[in-house]
């Protein structure tokens, strides 16, 4: 392997795993690389999510790639099967089908020292075939939205007669029409899925609730064709349009990060006050949430309060004891009998799927679990772990726009990383374990002092008791900030001679160039009548600066290396 082109794997052929690989085309120009997708297209949660009213609860003009915008979206939070669309126009056009192996699980991943590769394990999973592959750079974009979630204490699920699934595997085989269904789970997906099939002929609806959300407005409408002219047509003004809703979702970090915000009581005042205008009185009490606005995720209204107002619908607090052959036994010891119960509880997101080993021996997983939750430096890196690099990974999820975004940044960073491995000038790039407790110390005590530490939520670990794996805690901007280069200082490297010649010779050229263009400007300003010099004076500094660079390169750096000159 050592002599061949080094090569990345990429573990997910999601929006993470898609943005990567379009990364390491545009921006390093490389092309040896695969992505393993154990689905049957590209996609990740957007190919998995197809229960009905299923949709972005960002603004769609933001809830896509920076270097790929789309004009013609249909509206401001279009449905999924048009953000899958979008995504599998992007896999086209970079040709990422050529680089994608479908239908293939990576089981496992271990780390070979002496060579400097990552060993795979992969399984086809249709024939359950087993095979070895190998690479210089992991990317794991497996994404928190992977596992559905259901409720571990909740029992005789496997007794139940009807049809029974959860909301991110929808059984589109199952006819809802004219049958009692249970909806299990009022947050993000239970409140788009549930107004929809609210309206199937003859059906009759129970959502059963533990928690009351914070429920928020938002303006969804239809883009106009006008509206669509001007974003494809008017320079810069679909990436303007993009800017001001990122501004809009940058303005609310104030509600999120202190409880002592002036404005936080206006915010839930207004936010109780239109759930009271909406939904049906003798819902009111129990709609009300009792902990701080924004501690869990905020639910986007898509029709969720209006359709409470219909009589084929119900709200059911009474909790759920267990799951009976017939239905439902409620903790108050009521049977209710269902056709068809629906699971909108989430995904399992404090565990890490795939078992990936490192250089000490532990794998992801058991390293998590050392450090009482995921844990990762600029969510990106793990110690132990050399040229691993994680999108999506513990505390990369945003409360307050988009996350692809997010996925950016995280790709920006871990394409820096990689070069030197790709590019043949080191082996091996680990983030050391220093650096990596230096900043989660400083995240977890940002958390302490935002909302997020304030109610149970699946933001954090040990049951939602535990640290918070899953949130940044701070606006966008800053994100970007901290991950637009890496600090290399942070970073331990193997078999990285020539990778630090050319940075020193790099650093060393750059201000020998300032030096000589000061030196240029000074000399004009003394003799202004020798202004015509200035080229002639240029070239002279120049070379005087590039043979200073060389013999401070040959001396503090080849030399002390055993680097020949010649």
């Amino acid at each position: 392997m050592a002599s061949r082109e080094p090569r990345v794997a990429i573990i997910g052929g999601g929006i993470g795993g898609l943005t990567f690989g379009i990364g390491l085309k545009r921006q390093l120009g490389f092309h040896n690389f695969t992505i393993y997708e154990q689905g049957a297209d590209i996609g990740g949660t957007w190919r998995d999510n197809t229960y009905p009213g299923c949709c972005s609860d960002v603004p769609t003009h933001w809830y896509s790639l920076s270097t790929d915008l789309n004009p013609h979206w249909s509206r401001t939070h279009v449905p999924q099967a048009e953000i899958q669309a979008y995504w599998k126009r992007l896999a086209a056009k970079y040709a990422l089908y050529g680089h994608t192996e479908l239908f293939t699980r990576v089981r496992g991943a271990a780390w070979d020292a002496a060579r400097a590769l990552w060993v795979l394990e992969l399984e086809d999973v249709r024939t359950h075939a087993r095979r070895e592959s190998e690479a210089n750079v992991l990317i794991s974009a497996v994404g928190l939205l992977m596992e559905p979630r259901f409720p571990p204490d909740l029992p005789g699920l496997e007794r139940f007669g009807g049809a029974l699934f959860h909301s991110a595997r929808w059984d589109h085989g199952v006819e809802l029409a004219g049958k009692r269904v249970a909806v299990i789970g009022n947050g993000c997906s239970g409140a788009q899925l549930v107004p929809e099939i609210v309206k199937e002929s003859g059906i009759s609806v129970v959502n059963f609730c533990r928690t009351p959300s914070w429920i928020i407005y938002r303006d969804r409408h239809a883009f106009k064709e006008w509206h669509k002219w001007v974003f494809a047509h008017v320079p810069f003004a679909m990436r303007l349009f993009r800017a001001y809703i990122m501004f809009l979702h940058e303005m609310g970090w104030p509600l999120y990060a202190s409880v002592q915000s002036p404005a936080r009581a206006k915010a839930e005042e207004a936010i109780k006050g239109f759930i009271r205008s909406v939904a049906p009185e003798k819902y009111h009490e129990k709609l009300m949430p009792d902990y701080p606005l924004a501690c869990k995720r905020l639910v986007v209204d898509t029709g969720y309060l209006a359709a409470l107002n219909r009589p084929n619908l119900d709200l059911n607090w009474d909790g759920i004891a267990e799951v009976t052959k017939e239905g439902i036994l409620t903790q108050k010891g009521e049977n209710l009998p269902f056709d068809v119960i629906i699971f909108a509880t989430g995904y399992v997101a404090d565990t890490y799927p795939v078992s990936v080993r490192g250089r000490d021996g532990l794998t992801i997983q058991e390293y998590f679990e050392s450090q009482g939750g995921p844990t990762a430096y600029l969510s990106v890196a793990v110690p132990g772990f050399p040229n691993f690099y994680m999108l999506g990974g513990p505390n990369a999820n945003t409360s307050i726009g988009s996350i692809i975004f997010f996925e950016e940044c995280q790709t920006n960073l871990a394409l820096q990383l990689s070069a030197p491995i790709l590019t043949r000038s080191a082996r091996a790039l680990a983030v050391t374990r220093a650096a990596c407790t230096a900043y989660n110390a400083d995240l977890q005590a940002r958390m302490a002092r935002a909302v997020y530490p304030l109610c149970h939520s699946w933001y954090r670990a040990a049951g939602g008791a535990g640290k918070n794996f899953s949130i940044f805690p701070g606006p966008l901007a800053r994100f970007w900030w901290i991950t637009r280069a890496p600090v290399w200082a942070h970073f331990e490297m193997e078999g990285a001679r020539r990778w630090w010649v050319r940075r020193v010779l790099g650093r060393v050229v750059w201000c020998a160039g300032v030096v000589a263009v000061l030196g240029c400007a000074v000399g004009v300003w003394r003799d202004p009548e020798g202004a015509e010099r200035v080229g002639e004076v240029l070239r002279e500094q120049c070379l005087r600066s590039w043979e200073f660079a060389l013999e401070v390169v040959q001396r503090y750096v080849m030399a002390p290396l055993g680097i020949p000159s010649s």
